[in-house]
């Protein structure tokens, strides 16, 4: 390992929001410098949601810095665990998928999360290849290992059972289902949110059951959306993809409140210890506009992910069309042939992802065609007319 003692920790420290027990991981990595080995470093991925942003991106970012410290990193596709559900956070029953749909969603997953991590480094695993061999009574000798007492310790199952909301039994089971992925790759470390600290204890405590060396801990922070209330969601309509284009990332990050730039900055633009601690002390100052320290962040996250070259265009894009109220010079075109429905021309330009996005952004007043707000998401368009299509703040589309 070309790494130290002091250089790991320090790495693997920053932006964590607990790491249970410390001097466990320290034993750990101590013994992987002496022994010249890997540590098996795990984090389990819930494919139900195939649409990442930034705020999964703060759980893979850590993943992609044990990748960069030499370490074995392992994504651990949740196809079985998917079929449960993750009640983590729930206040009623997740909807299950089937095995079918658990596996189109996590090929989506592994595209976007290689934007964060090295593909030729990781491991992927689908814990449905060991937890469907298991016969019943293999379960019934699995779910012995822990008492209905213990899991009523989550604080989500207590509410529910306080509130006489439904908890099924197979909900019981994810945590153990889980766990059980740590014990088949006897997994050194786990990685996740702080809203899944309980699954991640129960892997230790599985592990000593099956005589293992339990694993370290490591939990990072929620990141709350763009409006800095809600934790960021593509449905609550707070967050910044993966996928975003580099001006719409760059234009969301100046949407942010004033308080969250140093968590965004610490957390989803992996800004290192100096950088978060100019910024504090720019902020700290009364004289300073925090709308620099927002271009800052939008220009080291939009790098991040596509270069300098791209956080630059993004930027000066922003002044044009935000700040200078203009339309870019470049902007893509479409052609109508016949007359069509605005909704098929967002959609089939690819400046909407989805037709019913297309109808919700009509719906809340953010598309208009040469400066007419539209109001009909039945409008038509022929090709006798031709202008430009706005929708939001950032993205057009002219019409030839």
């Amino acid at each position: 390992m070309k790494y130290s003692l002091e250089d790991q920790l320090s790495i693997i420290k920053r932006g964590a929001e607990e790491i249970i027990p410390e001097d466990q991981l320290v034993d750990k990595i101590k013994y992987s410098i002496k022994s010249n080995t890997q540590l098996q470093v795990k984090l389990g991925c819930d494919p139900s949601r195939p649409d990442l942003h930034v705020g999964h991106g703060v759980v893979l970012r850590k993943l992609r810095h044990f990748q960069d410290l030499g370490h074995q990193s392992i994504l651990v596709i949740g196809d079985f665990t998917a079929m449960i559900g993750d009640p983590s956070g729930r206040n009623k029953t997740r909807p299950q998928l089937t095995l079918e749909e658990a596996l189109d969603n996590a090929q989506s997953y592994i595209d976007q999360a290689s934007q964060i991590l090295d593909k030729n480094k990781l491991k992927i695993v689908y814990n449905s290849h060991w937890l469907n061999k298991m016969s019943f009574s293999d379960v019934i000798k699995l779910s012995s290992h822990y008492t209905v007492a213990r899991m009523l310790e989550r604080d989500d199952f207590t509410k529910r059972y306080q509130s006489e909301v439904p908890i099924s039994i197979h909900e019981f089971m994810y945590p153990l289902a889980q766990a059980m992925d740590s014990v088949h790759l006897n997994a050194d470390i786990e990685l996740g949110g702080t809203d899944q600290k309980f699954n991640l204890l129960v892997g230790r405590d599985l592990q000593r059951e099956y005589k293992q060396d339990p694993q370290v801990v490591i939990t990072l922070p929620l990141l709350e959306g763009t409006d800095g209330k809600d934790k960021m969601s593509k449905s609550y309509g707070n967050d910044i993809g993966l996928t975003d284009l580099p001006e719409d990332m760059y234009g969301k990050v100046m949407s942010i409140t004033d308080n969250m730039i140093i968590k965004y900055l610490s957390l989803a633009a992996d800004g290192n210890d100096e950088i978060v601690k100019m910024v504090e002390s720019d902020l700290n100052n009364p004289e300073y506009n925090p709308r620099d320290a927002k271009r800052l962040l939008g220009r080291t996250l939009v790098e991040l992910y596509y270069g300098k070259d791209q956080a630059k265009k993004a930027e000066e894009h922003f002044d044009q069309v935000i700040v200078n109220k203009n339309i870019p010079d470049i902007i893509p075109e479409y052609r109508v042939k016949s007359e069509m429905l605005i909704v098929d021309i967002l959609h089939n330009s690819e400046i909407v992802k989805s037709k019913s996005e297309a109808r919700r952004l009509i719906n809340q007043g953010a598309v208009s065609f040469n400066a007419k707000k539209i109001v009909d998401a039945n409008l038509s368009l022929d090709n006798k007319i031709n202008g430009v299509i706005k929708v939001g703040k950032r993205r057009f589309l002219k019409i030839v």
